[in-house]
C-alpha cells in the first residue's frame, strides 16, 4: 500500500523537478512522511476497533453462557448451603410483682362455669418462660415448637407444628398443635400481649387462649386489598371444648376471614370475623355458687354444644408510615356464645339433670400509644354479658337464670422498652367483674428475649 503510494506520489513531480533546487526535494520528502504516519495511525485504529470487538464478543458469549446456567438451575430445588437448616433458638424470659385486694380465684359474675385462668400471683413471681426452636426442614416443610416452661418446674408443649412453604396460589397448611386464628390476640403468644394480661372475654370463654391439636388451612387471596380465609379441624381439647379422647373425628370446627388494608401512607386496618363449635361432655365445673349461701358453692356438669361468633377489628397509625417514634393502635373484639345441652346440678349430691340454655357476650376496646421512642401508655375497657339461661323445670330452683350484672374491668398500663428485646411494665386496674368485689390491681412486669425471634404479626 504505502509503495503504490509512494509511487504516485512520484510520478506527480514534473520532469522538471529533476532540477529541482534542495528546497523542493525536503518538500517533497515531507509529503511522503506524512501519508505514511497517516497510513500507520488509520491502520493502528482499525487494529485497537478490531481487537475490542472480538473481546465484546468474547464477553457476549460468556455472559449468554451464563445465563442460560441460571436459567436451568431455577428449574431446580434450590441447594441448601450448609448451615441453612440450623434451628433459630429463642427464649422468653418473664416475671411480675402483684398486688390486689380480693382473692383471684373468685370467678366473675355469671361465669362460674368458665375456667377463670387470670394467672394473678401476689407479690413477686415468676411467669411462664417460653422456649422455642424454628428452622426449615426441607424445601416442602417449616417446623415450629415453643415449650412452656411452668414457674413451679415442669414444661408442657404450647405449640409445635409443621407447616408448609410450597403449596403455592396463596394456599398455606398446619397441623400439629397451635393457637386457633380465630379473632385478633388468639395467636399471639403472651410476651406479645399489649397489657399484663388477657382481656376478661378471653380469660372467660377461651380459657386466655383457644389452643388446638389439628390442622389449619388458610388462604391468602392475589389482591392489592388483604383477604385472608382459613377453616380448623382439631380435637377439641382447648376451652370450651372437653378434649374427646374417647371419640375418633374432629371435635371442633373453626372458620375465620380477614380484610385489610393501607390508608394513605400513615394508617392501615384489619378487620375479621370467627366462628367457633365444639361439643362438651360432662365438662365439670367446680364452686359454682347456685344456691345463695352454698359453702363452697357446688360441681355441675354441662354435656352440648357451644358455638361462639366474633368480631375483631385492629386500626394502626404511624406519621408518614415510621413507627418508631410515634404510633398509635387501636383495637377490639367482641364474642358471643351459644350453649345448649344437658345440666346437672350438684353431682355429688342432689345429681339432678335437666335441659339447660344460654347466650352469653364480652368485648373489650384498648388503645396503646407510643408518645415518643421505647415509652408506650395504653387504656384497656372489658365488659361481660352473662345472659339470661333458659333452665329446664326440675332446675328451676337451682341454677341462677339471670345475674342482672355486667362484669366490668379498666386498666391502664406505661411501659418501657429500651430495645425491641426487652420491657418493663407499669399496669393499674380496677376489676369490678365481682359483683360487690371491687379490686383495685397493681402489678409490675418484665419480659426479656435472648436469641434468634421472629417478627410479630400486624
Amino acid at each position: 500500500m504505502f509503495k503504490h503510494a509512494i509511487l504516485c506520489a512520484a510520478l506527480s513531480v514534473p520532469l522538471c523537478a529533476q532540477a529541482a533546487t534542495e528546497d523542493d526535494l525536503h518538500a517533497i520528502r515531507d509529503q511522503i512522511k506524512q501519508l505514511k504516519d497517516s497510513y500507520e495511525q488509520r491502520i493502528s485504529q482499525l487494529e485497537q476497533r478490531l481487537s475490542q470487538a472480538e473481546a465484546d464478543s468474547r464477553k457476549a458469549e460468556t455472559t449468554a453462557t451464563q445465563a442460560r446456567a441460571i436459567a436451568q438451575q431455577a428449574d431446580r430445588p434450590p441447594t441448601a448451603t450448609p448451615n441453612a437448616f440450623n434451628p433459630a433458638v429463642s427464649l422468653i424470659l418473664s416475671g411480675s410483682y402483684g398486688q390486689f385486694q380480693q382473692d383471684a380465684a373468685i370467678p366473675a359474675t355469671g361465669f362460674a362455669m368458665s375456667p377463670n385462668n387470670n394467672g394473678y400471683t401476689r407479690s413477686f413471681s415468676l411467669k411462664e418462660s417460653e422456649l422455642g426452636i424454628a428452622a426449615d426442614i426441607d424445601p416442602q416443610f417449616r417446623g415450629v415448637a415453643t415449650m412452656a416452661l411452668a414457674p413451679a418446674g415442669g414444661v408442657s408443649v404450647e405449640n409445635a407444628f409443621i407447616q408448609t412453604s410450597t403449596l403455592g396460589n396463596g394456599f398455606n397448611l398446619k397441623f400439629g398443635r397451635y393457637f386457633s386464628g380465630l379473632g385478633y390476640l388468639n395467636d399471639q403468644h403472651s410476651h406479645t400481649w399489649d397489657f399484663v394480661d388477657q382481656p376478661l372475654v378471653y380469660r372467660t370463654m377461651w380459657d386466655n387462649q383457644l389452643g388446638e391439636d389439628g390442622v389449619q388451612l388458610k388462604w391468602l387471596a392475589p389482591t392489592d386489598t388483604f383477604v385472608e380465609l382459613g377453616a380448623e379441624l382439631g380435637r377439641g381439647r382447648g376451652f370450651p371444648g372437653s378434649d374427646r379422647q374417647t371419640h375418633n373425628g374432629p371435635g371442633a370446627a373453626v372458620l375465620f376471614a380477614h380484610v385489610g388494608d393501607d390508608i394513605g401512607v400513615s394508617s392501615s386496618w384489619r378487620a375479621g370475623v370467627s366462628l367457633h363449635q365444639t361439643k362438651q361432655e360432662n365438662a365439670v365445673s367446680n364452686n359454682v355458687p347456685d344456691l345463695a349461701g352454698t359453702a363452697g358453692g357446688v360441681s355441675n356438669s354441662f354435656t352440648g354444644n357451644t358455638r361462639t361468633a366474633g368480631l375483631d377489628f385492629v386500626w394502626k397509625y404511624a406519621p408518614n408510615g415510621n413507627p418508631t417514634v410515634t404510633n398509635f393502635k387501636l383495637q377490639s373484639e367482641y364474642f358471643r356464645r351459644r350453649e345448649n345441652g344437658m345440666l346437672t346440678y350438684d353431682t355429688a349430691a342432689a345429681n339432678v339433670t335437666d335441659s339447660y340454655a344460654v347466650t352469653q357476650s364480652g368485648w373489650y376496646l384498648q388503645g396503646v400509644y407510643q408518645f415518643m421512642p421505647n415509652w408506650r401508655t395504653g387504656l384497656r375497657y372489658d365488659q361481660l354479658d352473662p345472659g339470661t339461661a333458659q333452665v329446664g323445670a326440675l332446675n328451676a330452683a337451682n341454677v341462677i337464670s339471670n345475674y342482672g350484672y355486667k362484669p366490668t374491668r379498666s386498666t391502664v398500663m406505661l411501659d418501657y422498652s429500651p430495645s425491641e428485646f426487652s420491657r418493663l411494665r407499669l399496669q393499674l386496674a380496677q376489676d369490678k367483674s365481682r359483683q360487690g368485689l371491687t379490686d383495685n390491681q397493681l402489678f409490675l412486669q418484665y419480659i426479656m428475649s435472648l436469641g434468634a425471634h421472629g417478627a410479630h404479626q400486624f
